[in-house]
């Protein structure tokens, strides 16, 4: 299929040929008709994207303050090479689309294949959407007016946000699409409405539909307009859905509100405010955010909770509803608001004009392909070569795995992502001649040997296990599962492979980086009871992350402090027989955990994530028969008491590439699997057994390997 794509490093637009989406579990996959290109939106975008990377940084101040961080934690090039490994991603336009549904997903009710229906998918023939942000066209409703659905919504979040009553004075400044959405609805709702822009075809589209519109030339003009029509009681409202960096626009607003009126943004303006416009008259200030209640939570949007009518009356998804509903009834007019209509092919047409017009709609073809894979045109490996799959396309495959397979030039066969997306731009980028979001075609294909698992933490297990009984080599992210029953069926595969079956491994890579490799050398292969020491300054993860849900990132012990559990089986040489753990009183993500190892080594592991991040994320010491090792973020390693070592010191290395090349070198010319099958399960067992002790505050005996 193609979508329309975006690179923020170049500014370049693009019309891709991307694999077809497959329908998910709670998602509604949608034949897009129409989608609607806001002028607004979409042109802010287009223009960071074009703008210098000077530009770009005066334009994110925080993201500087972060990058300054990282240089100094991380050193420059591996900052550098991160972010614009991040400005190369692909970024997908679009939020407003009209099509019919081709398919639901398991747990999707109150949609069938045929139904009309409107949803915030992006500019692309084919869309997987979950179902909250999905609402059916009523009867009577052209494609063309669905489109403007979500755009719409964006409007009506803003007025629900005022409140506003029955002939109430409203002022809204701005008049570009959601402006003129916003005059219309309000109109409908009985307000008096006010409105300004500095654009002549904008105001006059305005008065068209029964607003007092001016031309917005000087604020006191403005403000003795509004006081006339008001006898001199100020506006009962504002609604800000201007896009300006001046500060002006809030405390002009400010300026014609009557005393106790409210103010909401919809746009994007400056906000340097002044206490003295809002507290002389007590007013209220309110950001909007989006399309209304829902968006941007997990809950919500992913996994299909709604909220009760009963407490949240109007959530997003409602919102979306209420407009359909306006469009069919004739309450909401959008036909004078579409600049033009062309088809996909013709994209540029519409993005080489932005600054014109209001809204412009992409036509789409009846019939879209639906193939889930797309082959570039690359060389062709043979089969029974070591070729390689990598499933999973996000910023773990794009700036560490395919940079590193790359060096050593690993046979990629196949990149498998979810949207089809990022995967193409990879495959495209690093001469893979397959980008699909079928795995399964994946697993059955002979000239793919081994398989890489990078994606989000609960498809782990389900992914190895389907990749084990493909015959597949397994180097799966950690952890290698989140639930205690998926550890039990993978040992119930691996028990059954036969001998030269395929191995499994877990992306555990510290242990490959070269200054572990050193210390490993230093402490030999039985090194007696050491004491290992380890901290973590993993840093601040908003609890809305995915990471952080149980059922999706498993938490942030389970994803990331297992990391130094199996660095300290790996140094200690030793399994782990027993943990203990706590947590800070304030129930935050900090743990401190200790490990008590067979060969009576003990491991004392501070997962930090309320330390501050110009630190060293990661310092680690053994102690060992009267000698010492410090290791630095990877940066630097100081031996003490050893006579033939003293320092060793280079870039930031944490053992991606090597784990990675070892890997391909495996699966092309056979050999054990990178790390032994015992410690992979001690280690997952060891983790496991640290939330347990975290739960129920007590010492936990970990299971012994079989």
């Amino acid at each position: 299929m193609r979508q329309i794509l975006s690179n923020l490093r170049s500014g370049e637009i693009t019309l891709a040929d991307v694999p077809a989406p497959v329908v998910e579990p709670g998602h509604v996959l949608i034949a897009t008709r129409r989608t609607l290109v806001s002028q607004g939106t979409e042109k802010m975008l287009v223009q960071f994207g074009k703008a210098s990377l000077f530009q770009k940084a005066r334009s994110q101040p925080e993201k500087v303050r972060q990058v300054m961080d990282k240089i100094r934690t991380d050193g420059l090039m591996p900052t550098l090479d991160a972010v614009f490994r991040r400005l190369d991603e692909p970024l997908p336009l679009g939020y407003c689309n009209a099509g019919e549904v081709l398919a639901v997903g398991m747990g999707v009710t109150g949609f069938s294949a045929g139904d009309r229906v409107a949803s915030n998918g992006h500019h692309a023939e084919v869309v997987s959407i979950p179902a909250n942000l999905v609402a059916r066209i009523p009867e009577g409703v052209t494609d063309d007016a669905a489109a403007f659905t979500v755009v719409g919504a964006i409007a009506l979040q803003g007025i629900r946000l005022v409140k506003p009553e029955f002939g109430e004075t409203v002022v809204v400044i701005g008049l570009g699409l959601i402006g003129q959405l916003t005059v219309q609805l309000l109109r409908a709702a009985g307000c008096r409405v006010i409105a300004f822009d500095l654009d002549d075809a904008k105001i006059a589209l305005a008065r068209a539909t029964g607003a007092t519109a001016v031309k917005a030339e000087g604020e006191q003009d403005a403000i003795r307009l509004v006081e006339a029509a008001t006898r001199g009681i100020g506006a009962d409202a504002v609604i800000v859905t201007a896009s300006t960096a001046s500060h002006d626009v809030i405390a002009r607003s400010a300026r014609m509100s009557r005393k106790r009126g409210r103010i909401v943004l919809v746009g994007v303006v400056g906000l340097n405010l002044n206490r003295a416009d809002f507290y002389e008259k007590e007013l209220s200030f309110q950001v909007s955010c989006s399309y209304g209640p829902g968006r941007y939570d997990a809950d919500y949007e992913e996994k299909g909770h709604d909220y009760p009518p009963g407490f949240v009356r109007w959530t997003e998804n409602r919102n979306f509803q209420a407009v359909l509903e306006a469009l069919a009834s004739g309450a909401l007019n959008v036909v004078p608001l579409i600049t033009k209509r062309v088809p996909l092919a013709e994209f540029q047409s519409v993005y080489n004009t932005m600054d014109t017009g209001l809204a412009s709609l992409l036509v789409y073809a009846a019939s879209p392909s639906l193939a889930p894979t797309v082959r570039l045109p690359q060389p062709e490996f043979a089969a029974g070569t070591g070729g390689l799959a990598l499933v999973g396309a996000g910023n773990f495959a794009k700036m560490t795995v395919l940079p590193a397979l790359a060096a050593v030039k690993a046979p990629v066969r196949a990149i498998v992502s979810a949207s089809g997306v990022s995967g193409t731009t990879l495959a495209r980028k690093y001469g893979v001649p397959v980008s699909t979001t079928d795995l399964s075609s994946v697993l059955g294909a002979s000239e793919v040997s081994g398989v890489i698992i990078s994606t989000r933490h609960h498809q782990h297990a389900a992914m190895t296990l389907a990749a084990l009984r493909a015959g597949k080599h397994v180097l799966v992210e950690k952890p290698l599962c989140i639930h205690l029953p998926e550890l039990a069926e993978i040992e119930a595969v691996m028990a059954s492979q036969p001998a030269g079956g395929p191995t499994l491994s877990v992306g555990y890579n510290r242990r490959f980086a070269p200054q572990v490799e050193q210390m490993k050398a230093l402490l030999g292969a039985e090194p007696g009871a050491i004491t290992f020491i380890a901290t973590m300054n993993a840093g601040v993860v908003p609890a809305a992350h995915w990471v952080n849900d149980p059922e999706v990132g498993g938490g942030r012990i389970l994803g990331e402090a297992c990391h130094l559990i199996d660095l300290a089986i790996f140094l200690a040489a030793s399994p782990v027989v027993a943990v203990s753990a706590v947590t800070l009183a304030d129930g935050g993500e900090s743990a401190s955990i200790v490990l008590r190892h067979g060969n009576g080594s003990t491991a004392a592991i501070q997962y930090l994530a309320n330390g501050h991040r110009a630190v060293s994320k990661e310092r680690i010491e053994v102690h060992s028969r009267g000698r010492t090792l410090l290791l630095d973020n990877f940066r630097e390693l100081t031996g003490h008491g050893f006579s033939s070592f003293t320092k060793l010191k280079g870039r930031q290395d944490k053992g991606h590439e090597r784990q990675f090349a070892q890997f391909a070198e495996r699966v092309r010319a056979g050999g054990p699997s990178l790390i032994p099958w015992p410690e992979i399960v001690n280690s997952t067992r060891a983790t496991f057994a640290v939330l347990q002790a975290i739960a129920e505050q007590r010492v936990i005996a970990v299971e012994k390997t079989p």
